[in-house]
């Protein structure tokens, strides 16, 4: 069952709750999500042993994000961001 928004005009004090409640509740926040997804920067190409200043293989990256786990997150992360390059 998704939450609906809460509209702050039909409850005033739920705006004085804390923003991770607020979040919780149903207030959508409006973007940020990259932000709050990478949390260790650069420990996708350490793990994969690319040394730093290299660009990570699509064939490496591809392979890695088949994987179970940490790494398959951050790979298949990485395909997605990939993605949002111009």
């Amino acid at each position: 069952m998704a939450l609906k928004p809460v509209d702050k005009e039909e409850n005033p004090g739920l705006a004085k709750l804390p923003t991770d409640v607020r979040n919780k509740m149903g207030f959508m926040k409006k973007g940020g999500w990259i932000k709050d997804a990478i949390k260790k920067p650069g420990s996708l190409r350490k793990s994969l042993g690319v040394k730093k200043g290299k660009k990570i293989p699509a064939g490496k990256l591809a392979a890695a994000a088949k994987k179970p786990g940490k790494m398959g997150q951050r790979a298949r992360l990485a395909q997605t961001l990939k993605g949002f390059k111009k």
